[in-house]
C-alpha cells in the first residue's frame, strides 16, 4: 500500500518508543505505536481498547513505558489512587486517555478487587460506545448518566482481571538482560521533543478522521479481538507503507499467544475435548457416572488430569471446569439398576461444536 504521511510519522513514534523502553519483541512495539495513534481518533471510534502492559515483577519497563504514553497520547490522564467517581467526570465527548498504573494493587488479590469492583466495571464498559453509567448526584438525587468511553493502558504486576484482558492489546514486559539498552527518559530533556511528535502525529489524523469514521478494515481475527485491534489496523491502512501487514501480523501473532496463555481456558477446552475422546472411545455411549469418566481421563498418560491438583482431577473440580459449559453432573440410572452421579454425551454436544468443534474431513485426493 502507498506510504502518506502517516507512514513516516508512525516510524518516527516507533523508533521513539523504543528508544526508552525495550518491547518483549518486534510484535509488541508495533503494537504499541499503533495503539498510541488512535487515541487522537477517540470521538470517531466504536471501541477504545485497553493496552494491558503486564509483567511478572518488578524492574520490567512498564511505569517507563506510561511515561513515554502520557507524552505521545492525547489528553493523559493519571489515575494512579484516582477514584472512579472523579474518572466519571473526566470522560467527555472528547475523551482522555486513562493511564492506571500499579493495577495489581486495584485487582491483585480478590478481597482488594472486590473493593474495586466499580473501577473494572468502568475499564469493562469504556471499551465500546455508549455503554454509560448511571449515578445520583446533587441534593435532589437525581440520576445523570456519565460517559464510560475512553481508552486506556494499564500497568500492573501479574494479570489482570479476565474482563479487562479479553478487552486488551496485551504487552508481556520482562527485564532486560546484559548487553539490552535503553535510554533513560528524562521529562525536562525528553517531553519537548515528544510533545512535538505528538501534535504532528494529532494534526495528521485529524486530517483523516472522517476516513477513520467510515473504515471497515478486513481483520485477522473475529469476535472482541477484532472490536480491539480494529482501531490500531484503521491507522495502519491510512498510514500505508508496511504498516497494514504489521498490523495484522502482530494482531494474528499476538492474539493467538493470549489465547494460549490462558491455562484455565485452554485446560477447560481440553477437558471437553478429552471428554468426547472417552466417550467415543466407548461407541459413544449415552452416559458414564463420575467415577468412570474420571477413571478413563486419569488413565491417559497424554493428558494432565492424572497430575491435575495434590491427587488428580476430583469430581469437584471436574464440576467446576465444566460449569461454565452449563454441564453438570446429576442422579443416573445406569443399566446394571444401579442409580450413581453421572454425565449423559448429549449434555456435551453442544459446548464441543462450539468450544472445540472436529476439524472439517480432508476431501479425498484426486487420483
Amino acid at each position: 500500500m502507498p506510504a502518506t504521511e502517516g507512514d513516516a510519522l508512525l516510524n518516527e513514534l516507533r523508533a521513539a518508543i523504543a528508544r526508552y523502553v525495550i518491547l518483549p519483541h518486534g510484535a509488541a512495539l508495533d503494537a504499541v505505536t499503533l495503539w498510541t495513534a488512535p487515541t487522537h481518533l477517540q470521538p470517531v471510534l466504536q471501541h477504545a481498547p485497553r493496552l494491558a502492559v503486564v509483567a511478572p515483577a518488578k524492574r520490567c519497563g512498564k511505569s517507563r513505558l506510561l511515561d513515554v504514553l502520557h507524552e505521545t497520547v492525547h489528553d493523559p490522564c493519571i489515575t494512579v489512587n484516582a477514584t472512579p467517581a472523579a474518572i466519571f467526570r473526566s470522560i467527555t465527548d472528547e475523551p482522555p486517555t486513562l493511564l492506571v498504573d500499579e493495577a495489581d494493587t486495584l485487582f491483585g488479590s480478590a478481597k482488594v478487587a472486590e473493593k474495586n469492583e466499580e473501577m473494572r466495571g468502568l475499564l469493562n464498559a469504556g471499551h465500546q460506545r455508549n455503554r454509560y453509567t448511571l449515578r445520583v448526584v446533587g441534593n435532589d438525587h437525581k440520576p445523570h448518566r456519565f460517559n464510560t468511553f475512553a481508552m486506556a493502558a494499564i500497568a500492573g504486576i501479574g494479570d489482570l482481571p479476565d474482563t479487562i484482558m479479553d478487552r486488551a492489546v496485551v504487552i508481556r514486559m520482562r527485564r532486560k538482560v546484559k548487553g539490552e539498552r535503553a535510554a533513560p527518559f528524562r521529562t525536562r530533556r525528553d517531553q519537548p521533543g515528544l510533545n512535538e511528535l505528538r501534535d504532528r502525529l494529532a494534526a495528521w489524523l485529524r486530517s483523516v478522521a472522517d476516513v477513520a469514521a467510515d473504515a471497515e478494515p478486513e481483520m485477522p481475527v473475529e469476535d472482541r479481538a477484532a472490536d480491539t485491534w480494529e482501531p490500531l489496523v484503521v491507522v495502519a491502512d491510512l498510514a500505508g507503507g508496511s504498516w497494514p501487514r504489521a498490523a495484522r501480523v502482530a494482531c494474528a501473532e499476538m492474539t493467538a499467544a493470549e489465547e494460549a496463555n490462558d491455562d484455565q481456558g485452554g485446560l477447560s477446552i481440553r477437558l471437553l475435548s478429552d471428554c468426547r475422546r472417552v466417550f467415543a472411545g466407548l461407541n459413544d455411549i449415552a452416559a458414564l457416572s463420575t467415577a468412570q469418566l474420571l477413571s478413563a481421563l486419569r488413565d491417559d498418560v497424554e493428558a494432565p488430569w492424572a497430575d491435575h491438583g495434590a491427587g488428580g482431577l476430583t469430581p469437584r473440580a471436574l464440576g467446576i471446569h465444566l460449569k461454565d459449559y452449563g454441564i453438570s453432573s446429576s442422579n443416573i440410572r445406569f443399566p446394571d439398576g444401579n442409580q450413581r452421579k453421572g454425565f449423559t454425551r448429549s449434555q456435551f454436544v453442544d459446548a464441543w461444536h462450539r468450544y472445540c468443534p472436529e476439524p472439517d474431513p480432508e476431501p479425498p485426493r484426486q487420483p
